[in-house]
């Protein structure tokens, strides 16, 4: 079996990190045929996927994503392959990500000076 271990740190907060993982999960299932269940929890959530020779969970924290995935023996094989397009794909989605939050906070804190 090979192991794929992803690490990524964001600056999101949970509630825009909930989202990113969500909209992974649902790119995930459609391009490689994934089964996700998402395990929602007060500080993180939990995204396990699987399909045939593939077994994994997303960790999703207001700080952090971790990706552990165990390859079977033939996906194994394409483990480095495998590892990049993942890598690509939550990459992708990060850099697109704004901390909502931060936005929000700022347009208030701006529209509340005096002038």
């Amino acid at each position: 079996m090979a192991d794929i271990h992803i690490h990524r740190e964001h600056s999101l907060g949970l509630e825009r990190a909930r989202e990113i993982a969500w909209d992974w999960a649902e790119q995930v299932e459609q391009k490689f045929d994934m089964e996700c269940t998402v395990l929602e929890g007060e500080t993180s959530d939990t995204v396990t996927f699987t399909r045939s020779g593939v077994k994994g969970e997303l960790i999703v924290t207001a700080e952090h994503f971790e990706l552990n995935a165990k390859l079977g023996l033939l996906l194994g094989a394409f483990r480095s392959s495998i590892e990049a397009e993942v890598q690509k794909e939550l990459d992708s989605l990060l850099s697109d990500a704004k901390p909502a939050k931060k936005k929000a906070a700022a347009a208030k804190s701006g529209s509340k000076k005096k002038a």
